[in-house]
């Protein structure tokens, strides 16, 4: 099998086992145990001999290599959360002789394409155990949801409806005689209903993702916003791992990026800080040498980047194309929702030359909206040069997303060359 399809399908497996951010960290830390990775726990006391290390705090994970005697850090950073619908704390409700679930927006989902799809449950709960509570992973890869379209003939221009996040996103639950949703839930977990406490659950598509097109040219699936990254930076430690460069070579992707990263895990927290600044404390060094290490590192914010859309391409800044399978792209906004500048560019286009992939340099229009990512949070909260860089993809925040398939391998080996300059 040709190495860019087989990554191209490495990246539909590592995204059908991954549906909410607690399963990519399980994910990918089941990938660093098989390359020798060992979980360290934060209350611990942390190792001083190198190795390959990794801590997950919910839904966020670092990860990282001091197997050479670098000196500062190549991180590459992401985030594990996707726009979706998640359970409201009251789920259970009844409308018109129907089941359903009180369901709302995480994020900016675009909401259309939630509707009549096939919907599963996944997420966490929390189930009391004598006097403490301990974490369990739930996923249900069953039908159980679906939130319904409107008929047409029920609508009163038969152009669509405008959809209602309070009132049009409920799931279709059962007709009268299902259980309650945690009864349910607390079931397939192997837990009694009353010993969970609380829940983070999340809907996610059932339709397994695929390479398609009819040169198996693209990947088809959800939440590729950003376990795209999460993939391509997973693969890129690992292969810096085996071929250390000048730096140590970290990992990090973040919960709720989604939503402006200020929780305990997200961006804006001290998780990356703290993780580096241990690591420089675990190898003998001091307060200095951990400011002296940060001086001399450089993060790589990877996030998904828009292709042009060929059904609409007057939405996109008219030099600057986007091509699906056309390589890494670097994204720069002169009013800092990315955090590109030109030293970081420069990091960037040196090791997608190193790689031999080519490079493409995205800019939003001018008169719309930029979005945003971690780069500027990371940057603004520990000081990181930082630069943004992405994958291009078509339908971002769908409940199901396009890129191209050999951008999977030629994102990785770029982000591979930039933790590890030949």
């Amino acid at each position: 099998m040709p190495a860019t399809l087989a990554s191209a399908n490495g990246l539909c497996a590592f995204v059908d086992a991954s549906p909410s951010p607690f399963h990519v960290c399980e994910t990918a830390a089941a990938e660093l145990v098989r390359h020798d990775f060992v979980e360290l726990a934060e209350a611990d006391a942390w190792p001083t001999e190198a190795g390959r290390y990794y801590v997950i705090r919910g839904g966020s994970l670092v990860a990282w290599s001091t197997d050479s005697s670098a000196q500062g850090f190549r991180i590459v950073g992401g985030h594990t959360d996707s726009p979706n619908l998640r359970v409201k704390q009251h789920p259970d409700l009844t409308s018109a002789g129907w089941q359903l679930v009180g369901l709302e927006p995480y994020g900016g989902a675009w909401l259309n394409s939630w509707l009549d799809r096939e919907l599963g449950l996944s997420g966490r709960l929390a189930v009391r155990t004598g006097n403490g509570v301990e974490q369990k992973l739930v996923r249900i890869d069953r039908a159980v949801l679906r939130v319904p379209q409107l008929a047409i003939h029920l609508s009163e221009d038969r152009k669509g409806v405008h959809l209602d996040p309070q009132r049009h996103l409920n799931g279709i639950w059962g007709t009268g005689s299902s259980p309650s949703l945690i009864e349910f839930v607390s079931a397939e977990a192997g837990v009694a209903a009353d010993s969970v406490l609380g829940w983070e659950l999340m809907t996610h598509d059932l339709a397994p993702s695929c390479v398609t097109g009819v040169e198996s040219e693209l990947v088809s699936a959800p939440r590729l916003d950003n376990q795209g990254t999460c993939y391509a930076g997973l693969h890129a430690l690992l292969a810096a791992a085996d071929n250390p460069g000048p730096s140590t070579p970290v990992l990090a992707l973040f919960d709720h990026e989604e939503v402006g990263s200020g929780s305990d895990r997200g961006a804006q927290s001290d998780l990356l800080g703290t993780v580096l600044e241990r690591i420089v404390l675990n190898r003998g060094g001091d307060r200095q040498d951990f400011m002296r290490a940060m001086a001399a590192s450089i993060c790589a914010s990877g996030d998904m980047a828009h292709a042009t859309h060929p059904n609409y391409p007057e939405r996109h800044e008219p030099a600057h194309r986007i091509s699906i399978n056309g390589g890494p792209v670097l994204k720069v906004n002169q009013n800092l929702r990315y955090a590109t500048d030109a030293v970081g560019a420069g990091a960037f286009a040196l090791a997608c030359e190193q790689a031999g992939v080519p490079l493409q340099r995205y800019v939003h229009r001018a008169d719309l909206p930029c979005g945003s990512t971690i780069g500027p949070i990371t940057a603004a909260r520990t000081g990181l040069s930082t630069v943004d860089v992405g994958a291009a993809q078509l339908a971002m925040h769908s409940a199901r997303e396009l890129m191209g398939a050999d951008d999977v391998k030629a994102y990785s080996d770029a982000l591979g060359a930039f933790l590890a300059p030949g």
